[in-house]
């Protein structure tokens, strides 16, 4: 069903103030140079863990945690990820995404399945093929970024502080353009390491 290529089976850090396990969803088709999950981005590479062997560690894991959160690579990258938000919902979890925002439309396909999202903010919008190394990039995380604005989820907007946003006032802008939505934005330390 979906290619994951990690789980971390316990966290409190990935779904604010749940106890979490996160799935790490194989592929991204962006190439930040800061990615710390360098090692999910390649597309069409099997996965580590089956479907399966998730889906049986999260009915052991009924009572104790409280939150699934979807990570990568780009879960939205995969056309499965609303069925397996419908199948981790069905065991009583909340739902969580960790999104770039370059899939819009498989956003909004799995925006009625979700609890919460946290939406990675490469820059501003005019910048980010300079950051993803895609054009259009940009484009595809305003639309993203205009759909959870719109909709019920609770959700929050983070920025990893890049040395590429510390100039010509690129971080300024990025906490104008999320303060006028009426947002703050969550600021993350780059580890370039």
């Amino acid at each position: 069903m979906l290619n994951i290529g990690g789980l971390t089976p316990f966290t409190t850090i990935d779904y604010p103030g749940k106890l979490a396990a996160v799935i790490f969803c194989q592929g991204c088709s962006w190439r930040c140079s800061y990615c710390h999950n360098q090692h999910l981005l390649t597309t069409g590479q099997r996965g580590e863990i089956a479907w399966e062997e998730v889906l049986v560690l999260l009915e052991q894991r009924q009572g104790l945690l409280d939150a699934v959160v979807f990570s990568g690579g780009e879960p939205t990258l995969q056309p499965s990820l609303p069925d397996a938000l419908v199948a981790v919902r069905q065991l009583g979890f909340l739902t969580g995404l960790h999104t770039g925002g370059s899939f819009p439309d498989r956003l909004a396909a799995c925006l009625p399945h979700l609890d919460w999202v946290g939406m990675d903010l490469k820059a501003p919008f005019d910048c980010y093929d300079k950051i993803t190394g895609l054009t259009g990039s940009g484009t595809a995380a305003e639309q993203s970024a205009m759909l959870l604005l719109e909709s019920a989820v609770v959700h929050q907007f983070r920025t990893t502080v890049d040395p590429f946003l510390l100039q010509e006032g690129r971080i300024e802008k990025l906490k104008q353009m999320v303060a006028g939505w009426g947002e703050q934005l969550v600021l993350q330390e780059c580890r370039p390491d």
